[in-house]
């Protein structure tokens, strides 16, 4: 896979949770952490994604917001 995107963190599918057209895909990157994407079901299904797959969260943002309480 090549990808101009830099941030390529490889992980495992512990979750997906699938709504009427979207779909919550949560992959564990290791240490306990979790990052969650949103993506449609066709997705899912053209990745083939299932718990417990591995897969890559690909990350391209040009900005990063960051709030307090």
């Amino acid at each position: 896979m090549k990808l101009s995107a830099r941030n390529q963190i490889k992980g495992t599918v512990v979750k997906i949770e699938k709504g009427a057209t979207t779909s919550h895909v949560s992959i564990e990157i290791g240490g306990g952490v979790v990052l969650m994407a949103s993506i449609t079901n066709e997705a899912v299904a053209d990745l083939a994604l299932t718990q417990g797959a591995s897969a890559y969260a690909v990350i391209k943002a040009s900005d990063v917001m960051v709030g307090v309480e």
